[in-house]
């Protein structure tokens, strides 16, 4: 896929400052030795840091003094590591091999990923609260979304919907709450707190909210063509393993041609928020073709 040279651009100088910033935090960490290296060896396994870029993105179309959102970049970072972390356990996923690696638990072992992923969850919040830059009533804001987005009411309760619809059959409707919550929820509060952060309006955070979930839903359904139609060298994993741990896709419920004509209808109205939030001319909605046409 061929990246517009200033996405390319955006997305490679905003990574390399996210990476800058949780080798800082990382860094200056003194905890056990085990724990630290099993927290360091996820968080750098080849991560695309898309949320944080998004967060970036959502920042950027309002303001411009990018250290405000950095902390908050970060911890949602540490926040998503420990999902994969965690997501990977034989529990879970039983997945032995991430971006190309050995899983968290095969590189150490189970306990000590779970207690790595505790340790990002946990830490993602600490960062924020310690946030010189940012207001006590901004802390509060953005840890509360935050909490909300990856705790019971979204993330989590994602996964365990996606647990229990396994082996069974799931309606369209089904699926896209799954997704919504699941993968889609990181995505909301990425904009969400930074669209807040830069100063936003209102109506614009509504529009923006909107967008969130066709976005969410947008870079699921790739997920799953990819599963499908994937290159496992340039995915980092095997293709298929959705179709043997017999999860719901779109592929499974649509096909592969319905799939791909729900994601365009997903585009499409994703773009439409955007242009209803005056940020039309915004890395959103390059970033919006970019999850469409991903090829890991």
């Amino acid at each position: 896929m061929t990246v517009h040279q200033g996405l390319k651009e955006f997305i490679s100088e905003n990574r390399e400052l996210i990476q800058s910033e949780l080798n800082k935090h990382l860094a200056n960490l003194d905890i056990p030795v085990r724990l630290k290296e099993s927290m360091i060896y996820s968080l750098e396994a080849g991560g695309k840091r898309l949320r944080p870029v998004i967060l970036m993105a959502s920042f950027r179309n309002y303001d411009h003094e990018i250290n405000r959102v950095l902390p908050t970049a970060a911890a949602l970072e540490m926040i998503h590591t420990y999902s994969l972390v965690h997501d990977d356990l034989p529990a879970m996923d039983d997945d032995d091999v991430r971006r190309g690696m050995p899983t968290n638990h095969k590189k150490f072992d189970e306990a000590t990923a779970i207690l790595a992923g505790d340790a990002l969850l946990t830490y993602s919040f600490e960062l924020i609260s310690n946030d010189a830059l940012l207001t006590d009533s901004e802390k509060v804001r953005i840890v509360q979304i935050l909490a909300e987005a990856s705790g019971p009411k979204g993330m989590v309760a994602g996964q365990i919907l996606d647990m229990e619809a396994e082996k069974k059959d799931a309606t369209l409707e089904e699926l896209e709450t799954i997704h919504t919550l699941k993968t889609g929820e990181l995505f909301r509060f990425a904009i969400r707190a930074g669209a807040y952060l830069g100063g936003a309006q209102d109506k614009q955070i509504r529009h923006l909210d909107q967008f969130s979930r066709y976005l969410g839903l947008i870079f699921q359904v790739q997920d799953d063509i990819l599963d499908v139609t994937g290159d496992p060298d340039i995915i980092g994993k095997p293709v298929g393993s959705d179709v043997s741990n017999e999860k719901n896709t779109y592929v499974k419920l649509l096909g592969l041609d319905r799939a791909v004509q729900k994601k365009n209808d997903y585009v499409d109205k994703a773009k439409k928020a955007l242009r209803e939030a005056g940020a039309e001319t915004s890395h959103l909605m390059s970033l919006t073709d970019y999850f469409s046409n991903r090829e890991r």
